[in-house]
């Protein structure tokens, strides 16, 4: 069994750190990557670097790259890193080629994906997983991770978190991955305040004005969370509830506190902020998209959640990158 591959689905940005971490640990890696990414990886191997200045360097002999899905015929585990949208498509192709005994894990934004590869891949067992960094594509097979955090999978009797634990690469088993899952996704709507921006995350949130329009997003979410209820679990050591208040505080105060439960390379920037930049369809229907289809579930107004996500389907159809918006152009 364990000399059976895990297999990245749809290696991006995430898949890519996260396959080549694991290769660089000695462990059977295979990662189905798009055409393009094929062959940068094939020219220029796999660079992996991070905002603690941490570097390995993997040639593209060290684990095996295709763009064919039935690479995943011999997989122990898949982890599927692809964009929401394309779920059902990868669960298709895992349906097909991958093994009964495969065990599938979400490490994808959002919280609806591991229910649609449960809808397609019937009796597999399927994990949830919460990815709390950020990664970059530098080209040239260099992909940067740019903010701290552990990565959480759900709990099983196979203990596949520590299956995927490596040096670089903390996994922990967490008994309530819903709530894990939730308090990521309340974060990720500060996604498209960093894309609308076109301000790197740490210049960002040092602006109170940024932070206080990040609150009251984050409010309204956690609003329609309690109606719900559905208690988001921190990804930091401070609760979620509190978080709202210390974007708010001046900004001595909030980055006296953010140093002790965040490190942020000065250059992070969001996944959303990199699909307007490169002109593809974000993520926006399943961040804030989800947190306003259960507002209407629980009659619960978020106004400015749907002002975000009209402004972020404009920035998509202009095609013009990151619209460089104020604080109070957001606010309308």
């Amino acid at each position: 069994m364990t000399d059976r591959p895990i297999v990245v689905a749809g290696a991006g940005a995430i898949g890519c750190f996260v396959g080549g971490q694991l290769a660089a640990s000695s462990r059977r890696v295979a990662l189905l990557v798009r055409p393009r990414v094929k062959a940068e990886i094939e020219r220029f191997g796999l660079r992996l670097t991070g905002f603690d200045g941490s570097e390995k360097k993997l040639d593209a002999g060290q684990f095996a790259l295709s763009e064919d899905p039935a690479i995943l015929h011999n997989a122990r585990i898949v982890l599927v890193t692809v964009k929401s949208a394309d779920t059902a498509d990868v669960a298709d192709q895992i349906a097909q080629h991958a093994p009964e005994d495969a065990v599938i894990v979400s490490l994808q934004n959002g919280i609806g994906n591991v229910g649609v590869l449960r809808d397609r891949l019937g009796n597999r067992r399927v994990l949830a997983g919460m990815v709390p960094f950020n990664v970059i594509a530098m080209g040239e097979g260099r992909f940067h991770r740019s903010t701290s955090g552990d990565i959480q999978v759900g709990e099983d009797a196979g203990n596949t978190a520590a299956a995927l634990s490596v040096a670089g690469l903390a996994v922990r088993a967490s008994r309530d991955i819903t709530g894990v899952q939730w308090g990521k996704l309340i974060i990720n709507l500060n996604n498209a305040l960093s894309a609308l921006s076109d301000l790197p995350l740490a210049a960002q949130l040092a602006s109170r004005d940024w932070r206080r329009l990040f609150a009251d997003q984050m409010a309204e979410g956690l609003a329609v969370l309690k109606a719900a209820g559905i208690a988001p679990v921190s990804a930091t050591p401070i609760p979620m509830n509190w978080t709202p208040a210390l974007l708010r505080l001046p900004d001595v105060i909030f980055n006296a506190i953010l140093g002790r439960t965040m490190r942020i390379d000065p250059e992070a920037r969001s996944s959303m902020w990199q699909d307007l930049k490169q002109g593809r369809k974000t993520e926006i229907d399943y961040l804030q998209g989800a947190v306003i289809a259960l507002a209407e579930q629980n009659h619960v107004d978020v106004p400015l959640m749907r002002r975000i996500v009209a402004l972020i389907r404009e920035a998509e159809a202009a095609g013009n990158g990151p619209p460089r918006l104020t604080p109070r152009q957001i606010r309308g």
